[in-house]
């Protein structure tokens, strides 16, 4: 399984976040720490912002910040809000159901919906505060 950039981005965000939980960051000190495009990151803060990560404040003292602590945010939460689905394989997208000629006769769909499960509550257990190398 491979997450989207966009969760990649979001993560990374978080993080920078909770390393400066004192301050309010901008997008453009993100764009540069991270050399990410800042119209990327534009849409991945947005996102953040709409999904009660993030909170923002413009204007001249403006910035980023964490909405809740990072002892509050749940590794698991953010990837399952960013990412849009989790079809590791076709058989997991129900658009594609009945695509596959040996459909109901492997259990390929069950093995990888377990490791699924298990790689997202693995992550449900993890704090944002927790990947944090200082903490």
């Amino acid at each position: 399984m491979q997450l989207t950039l966009h969760t990649d981005y979001a993560l990374r965000v978080l993080i920078y976040l909770a390393m400066h939980p004192n301050q309010r960051v901008t997008i453009t000190e993100l764009s540069t720490f991270f050399n990410i495009s800042r119209n990327h990151l534009v849409k991945v803060v947005h996102n953040l912002g709409l999904k009660g990560f993030i909170q923002s404040v413009r204007g001249k003292n403006g910035g980023l910040y964490l909405s809740r602590s990072a002892d509050q945010i749940r590794v698991g939460e953010v990837v399952r809000q960013m990412e849009a689905n989790f079809h590791i394989v076709e058989c997991f997208n129900p658009q594609k159901q009945g695509v596959c000629p040996i459909q109901g006769k492997c259990k390929l769909t069950s093995l990888l919906c377990r490791a699924k499960e298990q790689f997202l509550k693995e992550l449900d257990g993890t704090l944002l505060s927790e990947v944090l190398l200082n903490k």
